[in-house]
């Protein structure tokens, strides 16, 4: 065996926790004789004292002698350790079952996984920082992280196509696919980018508009003051979608609309964006292409007007509501008079225009923030949490981390040991689940006692505006396995039950998992 392998103990020859050895069967025999002495006792003291005839007094040893041996037997069998078969709880962290913190058991097994499943990583990202060929700016990150131009080092990855092997090649826009085709997620592959960061979530790594650093998007609202309903910044006049058909539509139906931008202008332009949107009911935020998670400054810029958006762009917007309600979308031209109908509606009524903006009071959705909580964390950071995990997977391939057992039997029971971490985070914490109780439901207990038990501070915690972040109580909005895109994680991805749920924690030992708080 060489030095670096250490040997694995069975659970099986986990220490006894009742701490018997090799001494209990002398004790046993001093504790056979017990009765007889107490017998001796009794018989010596009743002769003395000569106030019970000799038959009660037998009886009275026998007795005596009988009630002693059940107590030392029971006291003794007392002293046993019970099974992992007890039924002693559903999904559980750290310290033993949820409804028995003191079973021995489990806290034996649980420290048993964590010692044989804690295979050292091929790189310490702490002495070796993942390192990306490129400048950035960021000021901290969960795991190590550098960017810069060292010539003599050879670099984790680098921006634009890779030159030479073993550094991933990184394409990083917020244009369009439909102007630089190149963003194109299928395209950019086929080119020979090993990562994609674009606005869509189902990138890589996604690098939308959206921040709470950037938008303050719970500023207060301002009293509309303007005579026309909407404003409009449009300045290139060549988009590739619908929007200039659509606003020449809007105000053919008798709404006016002040521009300020190169197209269809009848306003000065040479104002504040964001202060001028603040006095208009309604905000024309019309894309340049209508292009899934395109969502840019006009939407966000809306948002923090408080002026309600009437989008053009993003066929899934809603994804991008911060209230049910909310926004008005034009998804195509035949939509116009609809929306024309509805714009009417609310310009007139000032309780139905109050209720699209009720989130500037009561705050936006759990999906919304969920959503800007991403960007809490930057770009950068996040591709260097990405490229970790990947080096990570690899290790996890070999030999060494798949003999880890991840799982500890007793009986007809088993125990589980899994890895959870905030998105945005890179270290992973243990979890544990039941066989017993291997549900999606035992899953989020399991996961929010362990992160309460280490009194985690969410990662958006102090980004986000101070009237949106909540007291100290953790809230689980999803939990997924790691690997996933960001429009998976906040969209699509469900297990399918119960069943589905146990089959992906039985099919992948130690499975690892992400969890988002809101």
């Amino acid at each position: 065996m060489g030095p670096n392998q250490r040997q694995r103990t069975r659970p099986e020859e986990l220490p006894d926790p009742s701490g018997s050895s090799s001494s209990s069967p002398t004790k046993r025999k001093w504790s056979n004789f017990l009765p007889v002495l107490v017998g001796l006792v009794v018989i010596g003291e009743i002769a003395f004292l000569g106030r019970l005839d000799m038959a009660k007094n037998a009886d009275l040893v026998n007795s005596w002698a009988d009630s002693f041996y059940r107590f030392t037997k029971t006291t003794s069998s007392s002293w046993s350790t019970s099974s992992l078969t007890d039924d002693v709880g559903s999904g559980y962290t750290g310290g033993g079952a949820l409804d028995d913190p003191g079973s021995e058991p489990e806290d034996s097994c649980e420290a048993w996984l964590e010692k044989e499943d804690s295979v050292a990583y091929s790189r310490d990202f702490k002495k070796v920082p993942i390192f990306v060929h490129g400048a950035d700016e960021f000021k901290t990150c969960a795991v190590g992280c550098k960017f810069g131009f060292d010539s003599g080092k050879k670099p984790d990855a680098a921006f634009g196509l890779s030159q030479q092997d073993g550094t991933a090649g990184v394409l990083r826009s917020m244009e369009s696919a439909q102007y630089y085709a190149e963003n194109n997620i299928d395209l950019a592959r086929r080119r020979g980018y090993h990562i994609v960061m674009t606005t869509s979530l189902s990138s890589d790594v996604p690098v939308g508009y959206f921040s709470w650093a950037e938008y303050d998007i719970m500023a207060p609202l301002q009293p509309k003051t303007e005579s026309a309903l909407a404003a409009a910044f449009i300045s290139n006049c060549g988009a590739r979608n619908f929007r200039l058909q659509a606003l020449e539509a809007i105000e053919k139906a008798n709404i006016k609309i002040d521009s300020y931008g190169s197209c269809h202008r009848n306003r000065d332009g040479n104002v504040d964006k964001v202060a001028t949107l603040k006095r208009y009911k309604f905000s024309l935020a019309f894309e340049n292409s209508n292009e899934e998670d395109y969502v840019t400054e006009k939407f966000f810029q809306s948002l923090v007007a408080g002026s309600v958006p009437v989008v053009v762009g993003a066929p899934n917007i809603q994804d991008f509501s911060p209230f049910p309600g909310s926004i008005l979308h034009i998804r195509e031209l035949k939509d116009v008079d609809s929306i024309v109908r509805k714009i009417k509606y609310l310009a007139k009524n000032s309780s139905a225009y109050n209720e699209s903006l009720r989130w500037k009071f009561e705050g936006p959705s759990d999906s919304f923030k969920a959503l800007v909580d991403m960007a809490a964390v930057h770009s950068s950071c996040r591709l260097c949490i990405y490229l970790a995990t990947r080096i990570l997977e690899k290790d996890e391939k070999t030999p060494e981390f798949k003999k880890r057992p991840c799982k500890c039997t007793r009986g007809l029971k088993t125990l589980y040991h899994i890895y959870a971490r905030e998105r945005g985070r890179f270290e992973m914490e243990s979890v544990f689940l039941r066989s017993g109780n291997l549900t999606m439901e035992a899953l989020n207990s399991a996961v929010l006692l362990k992160f309460k038990s280490l009194k985690h501070t969410p990662i958006w915690k102090y980004e986000r505006p101070e009237s949106i972040r909540g007291g100290d109580e953790l809230k689980i909005y999803r939990i997924y396995p790691i690997g996933l895109t960001q429009r998976q994680a906040l969209y699509t991805f469900r297990f399918k039950g119960d069943s589905d749920f146990r089959n992906h924690i039985e099919s992948n030992p130690c499975a690892k998992f992400e969890v988002i708080f809101v």
